[in-house]
This record gives structure tokens, C-alpha cells and sequence, in this order.
């Protein structure tokens, strides 16, 4: 079969492409009927995402492993998928003060496709392992190929290379692994079934991506000690609101007035974690410094190590 032929194979039997029959009259719904419609089938990503916990769980302690090691998490995608993984490497430096090289999003034709579609890319499979290869992707890193349908084929060029190189591949689909196969060591499967306007999936598939996304991320930063209970302590203090919510973070765990909150904080060089183990052992920040580098990075670990505890209010 030729190139053009693979390309214009008929993709009716996936999953994500079959006609929904709830919605065969979409146009013809009174506008109540149709958002309560949507409301209803929206919930579908959320099982979907439930029916995938066991691999999330396998991914998000490989991925874990693989950055306590030294190495990056990368996201390919194309179209929707792709610009899913990019808005969710974006966030991870402001929420958890990670290197923006730690969490990378790799989208078929580069930032001009984050406003303006180009979706004519994504046929283009050496492009997916060109891309990686552009951003210096090695086999320390790991690589989540996202594709709604699983054909894309720059996404399937992106994961053969990163299997041929031994680094962790990682398959995300919203089909069924037997209607597209893609080469992967963790295969995650997000079913939401067909959608209500048929093929769109930036509709309950992107959703369910979003959420499978957010998932892998936030529980990789747990994993790395970039979390202490459920408060972000590595957050990057870069606005006021986060100011604000770093100073009542030191307030609620720490137990200190948003004045002297303040002032560990300037003296922490703006770092959350370093002020509360200033905060809890009455340490100066070299200090601080000091123990948090032998110690950490988990500042529960920190404290435990010292015998120190936060006595929060």
C-alpha cells in the first residue's frame, strides 16, 4: 500500500469517528436540549479516564523515576492533542517552579499552529521524530504521543523513535488499542465514544486528554517532592496573586503573619518550600538551604530527617 493510500484510508471503524446516535438530530434541538445533551455526555470523559487509572498510575511512576534521573517529559501531539500537551508543559514552571526544559510540548508545525490551524502537519511522520531529534530528545527522557484517533502519524513516527532509542514511550488514544495499534511501553486508552458532532474531538476526547494530562503532571510533581499535603510549595511567587497564596500557604502551614511571611520570603529569594523549613526550625536560609539540598527535595521528608514539624494554625 502506497503512502497516499495509508493516508486516505477510510478511519470510519475508529471509535472517535463513528456517527453518535443521541445527537442524529443535533441541529434540530431546541437550545436547552442541546446544552442539557452535552451536559449529559460530557460525564463520559470522566469514566474514561476512571477505565484508564491503573495505566496513569504505571505512567506517572515510570515518568517519576525517569525525571529523578535527570530526565525530561515530553508531549507530542498534532491538531487539538497537540496543543493540550503544550498548555499543560506551560503550566508546570509556574505551579511548580520546574525547569521549563523539564516539561516540553512538542506540536506538529511549532508555535504558529498554537493560534492557526495546520492540521495537514500531523500526515507527516518524520516530522514527529524530526521535531524530538530538534528538541535534543535522548533516551533519559520520556515522550507521551497524544493522538485522539491513534493514526496521526506524526505521533506514531515521534514513539517509534522514542522506542528505538530505549527512551519511556508512552501511547495516549481515545480508540481502542485493537482499532490503532501504536508502538508504546504504557498504553493508555481514554474511551469516550463517539462524539455528539461526529469526528470533533476536541470535544469529549479532548477533554478527557485534558484531564488524563493533568493527572500525569500533578501527580509526577507530588512524586518529586514539588507538593507538601495538597499545597503547592515549589509555586513560583511571579504576580500578586501568587504572593498572595504563597503567604497563605506560610500562614496556614507555618503558622506566620503575612508581614513576617513576607520577609521570609524575600529572605528565601521568593521560595516557598526554603521559607517554611526556615519558618519551622527558626533557620536561617543558608542554612535552610543546606538541609534542603541534603535532604530533600520533599520537604515532608526534610522535616522528618531533622525532627522538625510545621505547626501550621
Amino acid at each position: 500500500m502506497s503512502v497516499s493510500e495509508v493516508l486516505s484510508a477510510d478511519r470510519g471503524h475508529l471509535l472517535t469517528e463513528q456517527v453518535n446516535p443521541l445527537s442524529s438530530c443535533l441541529d434540530e434541538l431546541p437550545t436547552d436540549q442541546l446544552v442539557d445533551l452535552f451536559c449529559r455526555n460530557d460525564l463520559e470523559p470522566q469514566r474514561a479516564v476512571a477505565a484508564a487509572a491503573p495505566q496513569l498510575t504505571t505512567a506517572v511512576d515510570a515518568i517519576a523515576a525517569r525525571l529523578s534521573a535527570g530526565g525530561r517529559l515530553f508531549y507530542l501531539g498534532a491538531g487539538t492533542s497537540g496543543r493540550l500537551g503544550v498548555l499543560d508543559a506551560a503550566e508546570c514552571p509556574p505551579t511548580f517552579c520546574s525547569d521549563p526544559s523539564l516539561v516540553q510540548g512538542v506540536l506538529a508545525g511549532g508555535a504558529p499552529a498554537l493560534l492557526r490551524s495546520s492540521e495537514g502537519l500531523e500526515d507527516l511522520r518524520e516530522a514527529g521524530r524530526a521535531d524530538l531529534e530538534a528538541a535534543g530528545f535522548s533516551a533519559a527522557d520520556c515522550l507521551v504521543g497524544i493522538a485522539a484517533g491513534g493514526t496521526t502519524p506524526y505521533v506514531l513516527g515521534g514513539l517509534d523513535h522514542a522506542c528505538q532509542l530505549g527512551a519511556l514511550a508512552i501511547a495516549m488514544a481515545c480508540v481502542p488499542a485493537e482499532q490503532a495499534p501504536m508502538p508504546c511501553e504504557i498504553d493508555i486508552r481514554l474511551l469516550t465514544g463517539p462524539e455528539l458532532l461526529t469526528g470533533s474531538t476536541r470535544l469529549k476526547a479532548g477533554t478527557a486528554t485534558k484531564m488524563a494530562l493533568n493527572i500525569l503532571s500533578t501527580g509526577v510533581m507530588v512524586r518529586l517532592g514539588k507538593v507538601h499535603g495538597n499545597r503547592m510549595v515549589d509555586v513560583a511567587v511571579t504576580n500578586s496573586k501568587l504572593e498572595d497564596r504563597a503567604l497563605r500557604i506560610l500562614a496556614d502551614l507555618a503558622g506566620v503573619e503575612r508581614q513576617q511571611g513576607r520577609q521570609l520570603l524575600t529572605q528565601a529569594d521568593g521560595s516557598v518550600k526554603l521559607a517554611l523549613l526556615m519558618a519551622a526550625g527558626g533557620l536561617d536560609a543558608a542554612t535552610a538551604r543546606d538541609r534542603l539540598v541534603r535532604h530533600g527535595p520533599s520537604l515532608r521528608q526534610v522535616l522528618a530527617t531533622c525532627g522538625l514539624s510545621l505547626p501550621g494554625r
